[in-house]
């Protein structure tokens, strides 16, 4: 499924509704380093893949942007060991 994940820069966070759930990806920007701080996905939405399109989603903006990725939240760190393609982003 292709989502059209909205970047919500007020509460820094990246941000996907559906089924009226609310799934985030939360981050802090600092010196062109996006920290990836937290993974939510709804128990009622686990299994259609939210998170790792949330986590892709911010891994090619920051691919855009020229920015580094620290992965603070546990299920990016997972999802990097998975995509060698994104290690070049690690700060």
């Amino acid at each position: 499924m292709s989502r059209a994940i909205e970047h919500n820069t007020d509460r820094q966070r990246f941000q996907w509704i559906e089924d009226s759930a609310l799934s985030v990806l939360d981050y802090r920007l600092e010196n062109n380093v996006l920290s990836l701080t937290h993974t939510e996905v709804p128990s009622v939405l686990a299994g259609r893949g939210i998170a790792a399109d949330l986590t892709k989603f911010a891994l090619d903006m920051a691919r855009n942007q020229g920015w580094k990725v620290k992965p603070v939240c546990s299920y990016t760190q997972a999802y990097l060991n998975r995509h060698p393609e994104y290690q070049d982003l690690i700060a």
